[in-house]
């Protein structure tokens, strides 16, 4: 059964066929992906429920929107339609956030989303405070349901977004909408991601702008800020961060993949 439903996935263009067959199959199962080998068959209806999932899949709706989670670290994240679904390359930043962060800091999540940064920031530190902002009523939905600590409806390209932490935040992250318009994107990006938590305007660098202004305003001295962005902007990132004045030591750094995924830079 394994073995037909990978080939229909990967005859649909699906990337990853297998990965994906085993991830449903353990849903309709109700088991673990590693505990498959121990299980001899389905029953009849445990069969259909697989063979429905299959068809949904090849379809192109993404596995997490079939399963109602996305994994994000430790955690299992409720996600759906109207809400960017966590990348794996995401928790390269939350990782080098989540060690910069020091006893009681207060943690700033820009452009939450799912608040899978926020989430798993609150779920691996002794931070102080941790705080999510998103714009999308849709998002924020979906962003409430996973995490449970400071929510903020804002736009990071409000002026006055969180005045009252000016020089008080010891960590800012962002996954923003980065990808320059017009870019090509999978199917399961381009029909059930929102546009707006995927396109960053003609360059990509839209949010991005706005953000690195954000994040030196609420930064305390020495305090960081990890910004994820498009691997075509190896370059432009850490240069809006030199440019912008308020910052030293940037760095850039790539993803598992070796492509350039976020740039950091500590307040001075």
């Amino acid at each position: 059964m394994l073995s037909g439903a990978t080939s229909d996935l990967a005859a649909a263009g699906v990337e990853s066929p297998r990965v994906d067959a085993e991830l449903l199959a353990a849903a309709v199962l109700g088991v673990g992906r590693g505990r498959l080998a121990l299980i001899e068959s389905m029953r009849d209806e445990e069969r259909d429920r697989f063979a429905e999932l299959i068809k949904r899949r090849a379809q192109r709706i993404p596995v997490q929107h079939l399963l109602g989670t996305a994994a994000f670290r430790h955690l299992d994240l409720a996600v759906g339609e109207g809400v960017f679904i966590p990348r794996p390359e995401t928790e390269l930043l939350a990782g080098w956030g989540i060690d910069h962060v020091e006893p009681g800091d207060i943690v700033v999540d820009l452009c939450s989303g799912s608040g899978a940064i926020a989430a798993a920031v609150a779920d691996e530190t002794a931070a102080g405070r941790v705080i999510a902002v998103e714009r999308s009523a849709t998002a924020l939905a979906f962003l409430r349901r996973n995490f449970r600590g400071d929510v903020v409806e804002g736009d990071v390209a409000d002026p006055d977004l969180l005045r009252e932490l000016d020089g008080r935040v010891g960590v800012v992250l962002c996954n923003p909408p980065y990808v320059p318009a017009g870019t090509r994107v999978p199917e399961e990006v381009s029909s059930h991601d929102p546009a707006e938590a995927v396109f960053g305007g003609a360059d990509g660098l839209a949010v991005i702008r706005p953000v690195i202004a954000l994040a030196a305003r609420l930064l305390r001295p020495g305090g960081v800020a990890g910004i994820e962005h498009d691997d075509t902007h190896v370059a432009a990132v850490p240069d809006l961060f030199r440019a912008d004045g308020r910052f030293t030591d940037v760095e850039e750094h790539t993803d598992l993949a070796g492509r350039p995924r976020y740039a950091t830079a500590r307040r001075r």
